[in-house]
């Protein structure tokens, strides 16, 4: 018995040296050696991003309501965990509306087109769907805002509409690519939801939500505190 137990004991050692031996191989063509790996970890901290794009839509039934216009702005963000970070962006934007000229009957308005400045200031959450990387330099993400539009003065109309003040929700996708830790391009598409609230016809006021796409792109920069 102690004859069996003396040898077992030796074939330990041998064994265990057999499989580390046989093993190394094999966790080296697991997962990827880091300088070849297609993850980068994201800059965690700040970042500012100075944004362009292209504001769509219909402008609602008789076209009075701000669209078809260019816009530019900023945001600035924070990061402090892998998948969420907080931002909070202002833009200003030059967009298109209908006012009335005149009435040929009730139901034939004559429409002409005025410009409409209008100030966007929204907060926004975005989900990071890769965490805290990058895949091959490539960040997508989703987001949903909640802002404010202002709207500068214009030309009136028989109807006295003003556009004014309106809340919006806007839902987004996109993705950023990352050219190094800190500089990268962002591509992003918002779908607008608004209320247009239109003078009271007989005396029954009357309104009409809006969804007007607006495309972004920018250029950030990311920086630590």
């Amino acid at each position: 018995m102690a004859d069996h137990l003396l040898r077992l004991a030796r074939c330990v050692p041998a064994g265990l040296t057999w499989y580390a031996l046989a093993a190394s191989p094999l966790a080296g063509q697991v997962g990827y050696a880091p300088e070849k790996s297609p993850f980068r970890d994201i800059r965690k901290g700040h970042t500012i991003t100075a944004v362009a794009g292209y504001f769509g839509g219909s402008g609602g039934r008789f076209a009075v309501g701000p669209h078809n216009g260019t816009v530019f702005g900023g945001r600035y963000d924070i990061r402090t965990g892998g998948t969420i970070q907080l931002g909070l962006g202002v833009s200003y934007g030059t967009f298109e509306r209908a006012i009335v000229d005149s009435f040929v009957s009730l139901t034939e308005p004559r429409f002409s087109s005025v410009g409409q400045s209008v100030t966007l200031a929204d907060l926004t959450v975005q989900f990071n769907l890769t965490g805290g990387k990058s895949w091959h330099r490539l960040a997508p993400f989703v987001g949903a805002s909640v802002g404010i539009a202002f709207a500068g003065e214009t030309q009136s109309d028989t109807t006295r509409y003003g556009f004014g003040n309106e809340f919006y929700l806007a839902p987004a996708a996109g993705f950023r690519f990352f050219l190094n830790d800190r500089i990268h391009l962002k591509s992003e598409i918002r779908a607008i939801f608004w209320k247009l609230d239109y003078p009271a016809i007989d005396r029954t006021d009357f309104s009409e939500w809006l969804l007007s796409p607006w495309i972004q792109v920018g250029l950030g920069y990311s920086f630590s505190p």
